[in-house]
């Protein structure tokens, strides 16, 4: 079947967040939104189609997991990352974000650290402080322009007796790195030797672009698999951040026992009715959606870089090598903070998400959410580069 990702899809009336608090984030609702992590496109059919006819039976009363629903999960991971998971270490959770808040408040101790390593996602540092535990950075090192590393040394340096939580991005956020093995291992030992817990984010993970290969975490060495706690869903891949499908994976039996166990005494590894119904719908029919919904993203991506080239030489796309979301870089229109915003929020009338809200190394960038129909992009670039030709004529 061909799928037709050029398709105009009115997300009005559907409450869609994206839209709905345009004039609560950025001041004024008559933007372009290409910011928060979903895409234009709509849900693929035969989700839909497994919801609706779950909803012909029009009784929602108490529901239990379909049979197959870890099975197929487990069967996914394999087929795609070859990480051979037992069911067991499976369970549902109501949200990644969520998941971080409950792996620090059941694992760390008031006056323990997390660390994370900036740009990166949000609420992986606003979560821990709204936990009021201390954030630690160990901010990426930039090597070349479209080339970032972990800062191992810098690692040693920052992780005192009191860091007992590691958040990884992997694939990272905002950049779009997939992680090789070798960087992974050495995580692992790192942290291993310290008594340092990894969380380990993986939702971004069945988005790899351009040949690169996602490799899950706990995969990598047996220290990684003691020590990390990873979380993933179909949500991003297959556009159902809504539906709250989320799952965690514990290969470590001790971690395993204490964390779902407290999961299971608060009732938060019980999925709604309709996550368990989409999960096992996506990745029974999904591989060719998913394969072409990635082709159309990495025509989108290049369409981006391409029109920059050529366009707008000021602003310099990193391509990521997962997600559709990319990582602008924006430092040589030589803006404030305040600028840049006003550029891209007042004069270019974008919404996207600005780089200092992703921590130390953010200043001077924009996240660009390339998810959507390529004439939505195209007309989002052309006023980009009309508020830039503005600015540079002052």
């Amino acid at each position: 079947m061909q799928y037709n990702f050029d398709k105009p899809v009115d997300r009005s009336g559907s409450s869609d967040f994206k839209h709905a608090v345009l004039e609560e984030r950025f001041g004024r609702a008559d933007l372009l939104p290409l910011w928060v992590a979903d895409m234009d496109w709509e849900t693929p059919q035969f989700i839909t189609d497994a919801l609706k006819a779950r909803m012909e039976h029009s009784l929602f009363g108490y529901t239990k997991d379909p049979r197959d629903y870890w099975q197929t999960v487990a069967k996914w991971i394999y087929d795609h990352h070859q990480w051979e998971v037992k069911t067991e270490w499976l369970t549902y959770i109501p949200g990644i974000v969520k998941g971080i808040g409950f792996v620090i408040n059941r694992f760390l101790k008031d006056d323990e650290k997390v660390i994370v390593q900036p740009p990166i996602y949000h609420p992986f540092y606003l979560t821990p402080r709204g936990n009021k535990r201390e954030v630690v950075w160990n901010p990426l090192k930039r090597v070349s322009h479209d080339k970032y590393e972990m800062d191992f040394e810098n690692l040693a340096q920052v992780a005192d007796e009191k860091c007992k939580l590691l958040i990884l991005a992997n694939p990272h956020n905002p950049i779009g790195i997939c992680w090789d093995k070798e960087t992974l291992q050495r995580l692992a030992h790192f942290c291993k030797e310290r008594g340092i817990m990894i969380i380990s984010d993986e939702i971004h993970c069945d988005m790899a672009l351009y040949g690169h290969k996602h490799i899950p975490f706990a995969s990598v060495s047996q220290e990684a698999a003691d020590i990390s706690i990873t979380f993933a869903a179909p949500s991003k891949t297959f556009n159902i951040a809504g539906i709250v499908s989320s799952w965690a994976v514990v290969p470590n039996d001790e971690l395993r026992h204490r964390f779902y166990s407290w999961l299971e005494a608060n009732e938060f590894n019980e999925a709604n009715m309709f996550a368990p119904l989409a999960t096992v719908a996506a990745f029974k029919n999904g591989e060719e959606w998913r394969t072409q919904m990635l082709k159309y993203t990495e025509g989108n991506i290049e369409f981006v870089i391409n029109y920059c080239k050529e366009n707008i030489p000021q602003i310099r796309p990193i391509r990521p090598e997962a997600s559709f979301l990319v990582w602008l870089d924006c430092t040589e229109l030589n803006l404030s903070h305040k600028e840049l915003i006003d550029l891209f929020v007042n004069k270019a009338r974008l919404a996207l998400n600005d780089g200092e809200m992703f921590g130390t190394g953010g200043k001077g960038f924009m996240r660009l959410n390339v998810g959507t129909q390529r004439a939505v992009l195209r007309q989002a670039m052309q006023q980009l580069k009309d508020a830039v030709e503005q600015v540079s004529k002052k």
